[in-house]
């Protein structure tokens, strides 16, 4: 039986329980905003068994499944099954018809979006340090948490950069976006508050992380490689 597109099949969710290619189905379903049973129609299978797929704790199709599937998501068998997850991104050879464009203000924002993981770079005694951060965007100010005694904890007060950025292997197309700035922490209780309420992103290394640190941007500037459009 197929589910109905409005039954809310979009979410990504899986059960606890579901296997890693069940969370990367699902999870690579929600980025492209598909319905269940969209992907099932792409994939010429039925909805039952792509929901299987997705929450069963030990789904193993077959290749031509994973194909299809692979197909209907707009990505590779590779990535669905996990075999890129410890390797850099962007290791596909470039498109030769491919071109750099600039990115307005209004455009970085837009793909900046309001959560995700990027880069943040600073200066150290040791030199130029770069690090990993989990991110939101509240009313176009990034905003991250960190623990106080942590590298990233002792930002606020000098210039920094931040830098987030995707690439798609399979359509061979990304974007990169930078933004500079001061930082500075947020200790004004009610500003501590709207960031809580409205930031999405928990930092995956978990343990207590009570420092909010905003980036103050100067500068911000960004390119998308896309394939050149066809000569009219």
């Amino acid at each position: 039986m197929r589910e109905h597109a409005s039954a809310g099949a979009a979410q990504p969710a899986t059960g606890l329980g579901a296997s890693d290619l069940g969370r990367r189905l699902a999870g690579r379903r929600g980025e492209l905003g598909l319905t269940r049973q969209e992907v099932a129609d792409r994939a010429g299978m039925d909805t039952g068994y792509l929901r299987y797929l997705e929450e069963a704790p030990a789904a193993a199709p077959g290749v031509g499944t994973l194909l299809r599937l692979a197909d209907a998501l707009d990505t590779g068998v590779t990535v669905l099954t996990g075999g890129d997850v410890d390797l850099p991104p962007g290791r596909g050879r470039a498109s030769r018809t491919a071109e750099s464009v600039e990115l307005g203000t209004d455009e970085c924002w837009e793909r900046l979006s309001t959560h995700g993981v990027g880069r943040l770079g600073m200066i150290t005694a040791e030199g130029v340090t770069i690090l990993p951060v989990n991110y939101s965007v509240v009313d176009r100010v990034i905003v991250f948490r960190t623990a106080p005694d942590s590298l990233p904890g002792t930002v606020p007060g000098e210039q920094v950069a931040f830098e987030a950025d995707h690439m798609d292997e399979v359509l061979r197309h990304g974007w990169s976006v930078l933004v500079r700035g001061l930082a500075r922490e947020v200790t004004r209780p009610d500003e501590v508050r709207r960031l809580t309420e409205r930031a999405y992103s928990e930092p995956w290394a978990g343990g207590r992380r009570d420092l909010w640190v905003r980036l103050d941007p100067v500068e911000i500037t960004g390119r998308l490689i896309r394939e050149r459009p066809p000569s009219a």
